[in-house]
């Protein structure tokens, strides 16, 4: 029996090198990179005619209890870059190589004379005893200096792409998913720009490639054909597929920017589209009924007046690539993030973290297009409530500084809580919460601290879900909140849950969140 894992990283158990006659278990998690890769490893166990069970785990506890149900007498080995190993520390320095040593430590010997235990106090064993104290102390310090700040490798969906490839199976369609795999990375801030564009400039000759055609072969390709093309795309969400004002008033750079949840921020934007000569009438109606003549201009008009507005170019534009298969289909590969993010986190009681799931592998299907419609239709539902919430925060002045942090709670009983019980549209909230409140704040300092927020999670269990994110100004995105939580949480016997792959969002008591945060506060003054 074989095993993986994907999330940020591939894992594989084996006992044996995989042939037709063994069955594969493919452990998942609940994010679109590791969906993308999943969707890459199916096909290559197709072309082979390999067996496989697909095991989605939506955290720890059920990454240990699948792989326990399926490990009797395997192996572990890790698929992945060198550049991903060097901050792993070396086996020696964790673990024990032989564990007798410590046996004849603890070795007692009994005296003749009162028939009680006489321990044996020879130098051989103090000079032992002293070497693995130190080993001990050692130990500790690397595995909290390993484990104090928290962050994402490469894109598994890249790496099972490169695989692909090496095996002279990849296609278009592995290539189009490795992309969305890799922009999900950036678009959800597990990954920096540089690394971004690194993963790009390796993926553009793979577009080149599998797309270039002579001109006498394309009019005989099939208009169903898959073409990927590389774009410099307007981060402005969903735009293709929404109106062009409503894709300025929910996307996170321009909402901010404008202040948008203001009068003075919608007229400011008004004179934006005005300035730019875009009827605010074809700005409001579906982006494919606009003119023409406006579409193909957007573009161009935004950069031309981007200096006025003070816009950073970097910000408003995505270097990335479309899709287009038929004569209606063109998709940008955050389009296809938002609406599958928004079904693997579909709320409806009649569908279960499983029935999302395989929903969302439909999703990442090209040819299931009633199922992309759907996806994008929720995601706007889902960006309209996050944008809602994050005008509630400010208006309200819920945001408030504790000093080393920022935070904020998500109360029961708000409209559309339920949305935020989902860790990726937690997260999304609290980047998106943390940017407008430093573009509102007339503290500097604030762009220097990191932001904790809260959710109602589970009424039933009487808990709330916390996340924790870094603070604007640092480009690193390393998380120190999982080592905090844990620590904050052990200091006052607070009851939490650690569950998640992504230790900076744990699920916490709802009673316990006054002595927890107190605690937070003290270890990060």
């Amino acid at each position: 029996m074989w095993s993986c894992k994907l999330s940020t990283g591939t894992v594989y158990a084996a006992d044996k090198e995989p042939r037709t006659e063994h069955r594969v278990l493919v452990l998942v998690a609940f994010e679109i990179d590791a969906l993308c890769a999943c969707k890459i490893l199916q096909y290559l166990f197709q072309c082979d005619h390999v067996l496989y069970t697909i095991v989605p785990v939506t955290g720890k506890q059920d990454l240990e209890r699948a792989f326990v149900e399926h490990s009797e007498g395997v192996q572990v080995c890790l698929l992945m870059k060198e550049d991903d190993l060097e901050n792993i520390p070396e086996f020696r320095d964790v673990f024990l190589e032989d564990e007798s040593d410590e046996d004849d430590l603890d070795n007692d010997s009994d005296d003749p004379e009162t028939g009680q235990k006489k321990r044996r106090f020879d130098e051989a064993a103090l000079i032992k005893r002293m070497e693995k104290r130190k080993w001990e102390e050692n130990r500790k310090k690397i595995l909290f200096e390993y484990t104090e700040f928290s962050g994402y490798g490469l894109s598994s969906s890249l790496l099972l792409y490169d695989m692909a490839w090496k095996m002279s199976k990849d296609t278009n369609d592995l290539l189009w998913l490795a992309i969305i795999g890799v922009t999900e990375q950036y678009i959800n801030q597990h990954v920096e720009r540089d690394k971004y564009m690194e993963s790009i400039a390796e993926l553009q000759p793979h577009v080149s490639r599998l797309n270039h055609r002579p001109d006498d072969e394309e009019s005989s390709i099939s208009i169903d054909c898959l073409k990927v093309m590389f774009d410099n795309e307007l981060r402005l969400t969903m735009y293709r597929h929404w109106s062009l004002f409503e894709s300025l008033c929910h996307s996170e750079y321009t909402t901010c920017k404008f202040k948008i949840w203001t009068m003075k921020g919608r007229k400011r934007l008004h004179e934006f589209l005005a300035d730019m000569g875009l009827p605010l009438v074809q700005c409001k109606q579906k982006f494919t009924s606009m003119d023409v003549s406006y579409k193909e201009s957007v573009k161009d008009l935004f950069k031309k007046f981007q200096d006025k507005y003070s816009i950073n170019e970097q910000d408003l534009f995505l270097p990335s690539f479309h899709a287009q298969y038929g004569y209606k289909n063109r998709y940008c590969a955050t389009d296809v993030i938002y609406a599958s993010e928004a079904v693997l986190q579909d709320v409806e009681k009649e569908y279960s973290d499983s029935d999302n799931f395989l929903h969302t592998l439909d999703l990442l299907n090209r040819s299931k297009t009633e199922c992309m419609e759907k996806g994008i239709e929720m995601a706007k539902i889902q960006l309209s409530a996050l944008v809602k919430q994050v005008q509630s925060f400010l208006d309200a002045n819920l945001v408030i500084s504790a000093g080393p942090f920022l935070y904020a709670f998500v109360q029961e009983g708000t409209p559309d809580v339920k949305f935020f019980a989902k860790p990726i549209n937690l997260a999304r909230l609290a980047r998106f919460t943390l940017e407008a409140y430093c573009c509102v704040s007339r503290n500097k300092k604030v762009k220097t601290l990191p932001f904790v927020l809260g959710a109602h999670h589970n009424s039933d269990m009487g808990t709330m879900l916390v996340i924790g994110i870094p603070p604007v100004l640092d480009k690193s995105l390393k998380n120190c909140f999982g080592k905090a939580f844990e620590q904050a949480a052990a200091t006052t016997n607070s009851r939490t849950l650690h569950d998640f792959f992504d230790s900076h969002i744990i699920e916490l008591k709802s009673e316990d969140r006054s002595k927890f945060f107190d605690a937070l506060i003290s270890l990060l003054q």
